[in-house]
């Protein structure tokens, strides 16, 4: 089992003036996104946007984006006919397939003056070329009681349950809201991202992670990680990689 921790001030940091972006991988420039991933997941970014700001109409083919607001409002709109406002619990999955344009912003006024803070990640699919699709669910609910659950899947193990479907069988993202001393069991997977979005927690056998810290994880078996304070966390469990 491999376990590497990426401290929060080692991810990449990119600035436009209105966008700040944390990104677990580079991803603003001329990067090679599958060359840099871990598993299948090649960018994962923790943006904060101001009000009035965003990213104005722009085109995606062949990616999975799965979106997660931490705090704010996203406005999301696509030429096919999908829009909606997104807020804290509520996760959005849009698949490109062969192509889709969309625009994302602030939801926020600007007299409300909030700012979006919103973490972004995207994956490949298993297959190119379908029809592109957008879903949403608020896990509000689910969440309240701390337990790690499915948000976004592809694994035959999560039909039936609430997760909203990703078109990539190998992955699921879950999410969970521990509570100060409460603890949470990541499953096994041949490759993990753990993302502390909130608060801080103990990992067992690597020590304490605090809000915006993440761990690459290969070959592990379950682990184990308690809550040292209100926390917020997102773990991608990944059964293929690039390289595979």
């Amino acid at each position: 089992m491999i376990l590497e921790v990426i401290r929060d001030q080692a991810r990449h940091h990119w600035s436009d003036g209105s966008v700040t972006s944390a990104q677990s991988f580079p991803a603003t420039g001329n990067f090679d996104l599958p060359a840099n991933a871990h598993g299948v997941l090649m960018v994962h970014n923790e943006d904060v946007v101001d009000t009035g700001a965003g990213f104005d109409t722009h085109r995606h083919e062949n990616v999975e984006i799965v979106t997660w607001v931490l705090e704010g409002a996203v406005e999301h709109r696509d030429f096919n006919g999908n829009s909606g406002i997104l807020t804290p619990g509520l996760v959005q999955r849009m698949s490109a397939g062969r192509g889709i344009t969309h625009s994302e912003r602030n939801a926020s006024t600007r007299a409300e003056d909030v700012a979006a803070h919103v973490v972004q990640m995207w994956l490949p699919p298993d297959g190119d070329g379908r029809d592109p699709s957008y879903a949403e669910h608020d896990f509000t609910d689910e969440l309240a009681g701390g337990q790690l659950i499915p948000v976004v899947s592809g694994r035959a193990g999560h039909r039936g349950t609430t997760a909203l479907d990703i078109g990539n069988r190998f992955v699921a993202l879950h999410a969970a809201r521990p509570r100060a001393r409460q603890g949470v069991t990541l499953p096994a997977a041949p490759f993990g991202h753990l993302f502390v979005a909130r608060g801080a927690v103990e990992l067992v056998g690597t020590g304490r992670l605090d809000t915006g810290d993440a761990v690459r994880t290969t070959d592990a078996d379950e682990i184990a990680l308690i809550a040292t304070d209100d926390a917020e966390i997102l773990f991608w469990e990944m059964h293929a990689s690039f390289d595979l």
